[in-house]
């Protein structure tokens, strides 16, 4: 299974990228106040439910945490999308999806290398 953490601090979002040089990470930017984020977050959640890979998921609340969510785009480079699903690894940005295509089926494909980097559908 996934293990879940919920990023709210600098800090913590510079230990997270930390940990992304010694296995991915994904980290997902959430709106609490958007029914496609909520959809988004339940395709999420089902992921670190059934999910046989040893990942981290951590979670950015966009709006409680926009201090945090505005230096994921800063630190990473990828333009900030609500919901949003970013692939690390070495600090870097492998994949990323937002909206509609963040689901269950794309993490996995993402992190079984299945899919194209920088996937904005």
């Amino acid at each position: 299974m996934a293990k879940f953490k919920e990023i709210t601090c600098s800090q913590e979002l510079g230990e997270i990228l930390d940990e992304s040089c010694q296995s991915k990470i994904i980290i997902f930017k959430h709106s609490t106040s958007c029914p496609t984020s909520a959809r988004a977050w339940r395709e999420v959640q089902d992921f670190i439910r059934e999910s046989s890979d040893e990942v981290l998921v951590a979670m950015v609340k966009v709006i409680e945490s926009r201090p945090v969510s505005n230096q994921v785009t800063a630190d990473l480079g990828v333009m900030h999308q609500s919901p949003q699903a970013l692939l690390i690894s070495n600090k870097k940005v492998l994949w990323h999806a937002s909206h509609q295509a963040v689901t269950q089926e794309n993490i996995k494909k993402a992190l079984a290398g299945e899919t194209l980097p920088f996937n904005m559908i």
